[in-house]
């Protein structure tokens, strides 16, 4: 594995690595939007910054777990819908208009890379700006379900906490008197349209990224410790059909021993630096 930490000289490799691979698979993480203000989960050790995330069951079993995540999402969510692309999604989209990039997965659920253009991407892990009923599927803007949150709990509107990944707030106050809104169709519980930690993904996002990633020539992961199985599962693949992996992240990720051109520099400069080589 060949390991670069300068930007200009990570740009001049990323850019061979792609002339030579120019049908390209791309991944990316929580890093390529920590620059519009949204957290990210992990250090550059692959470590949680901050407790795990709600989990499934939990939300779904239990009303206090509902009651504490959309407490927190009155703080949290209005920092992921108010985000703006930055330079990596711009970058990252004109890369997509430059090449042939037969499909981008992302693991994120801020929807910033379609904001900033991008036309063929996957939301591995769905999308937070939308909100689904788990018994009859009624579906609804995730901003209507944030409007009646703050309409019931006016006394919660209050606090200040600081923003934490997907939509969440480091908020630690008594959550029992919060009125946690239901489904206005069937009274059933609503949940972001996201994949919490111990759900599965949907099994066609993932056969449509496998499909994309076998006629393509290489693999490149932008800003993904790749902890993940959702993500990293692409990158075993790519190792068992014998397609180049590289890696723009800053810091350890889980496929290090399978990558073949790790590029631990900052996703921004790289990435511009690499298109002016390019273009």
């Amino acid at each position: 594995m060949q390991t670069i930490s300068n930007h200009q000289n990570a740009a001049l490799a990323l850019a061979e690595f792609i002339q030579q691979h120019p049908s390209l698979f791309i991944l990316t993480g929580a890093g390529v939007s920590t620059d519009s203000g949204i957290p990210d989960y992990r250090d550059e050790k692959g470590n949680w910054k901050r407790k795990q995330p709600v989990q499934h069951q939990d939300f779904m079993n239990s009303h206090a777990t509902r009651q504490r995540y959309w407490g927190r999402s009155l703080i949290g969510w209005p920092i992921i819908r108010d985000a703006q692309p930055n330079a990596c999604h711009q970058a990252l989209a004109r890369l997509e208009r430059l090449i042939h990039v037969p499909l981008m997965v992302t693991q994120n659920v801020d929807r910033l890379h379609q904001a900033a253009g991008s036309q063929k991407v996957i939301d591995l892990h769905g999308r937070s700006d939308r909100a689904i009923c788990m018994n009859c599927g009624f579906q609804c803007p995730r901003d209507e379900i944030h409007h009646r949150s703050a309409l019931l709990n006016p006394h919660f509107l209050h606090f200040i906490a600081t923003a934490a990944p997907d939509g969440d707030a480091d908020l630690e106050v008594d959550f029992s008197n919060f009125d946690v809104p239901d489904c206005p169709t069937c009274g059933g519980i609503l949940k972001p349209d996201v994949v919490f930690f111990g759900d599965n993904v949907p099994k066609q996002h993932v056969e449509t990224a496998l499909s994309a990633l076998d006629v393509s020539d290489a693999m490149l992961v932008v800003g993904s410790s790749l902890m993940v199985y959702s993500g990293y599962r692409f990158c075993k693949r790519a190792q068992e059909w014998n397609k180049p992996i590289a890696s723009l992240t800053l810091g350890k990720t889980r496929a290090d021993d399978i990558t073949h051109l790790k590029l631990s520099a900052r996703i921004d400069q790289t990435l511009m630096t690499t298109l002016a080589l390019m273009e």
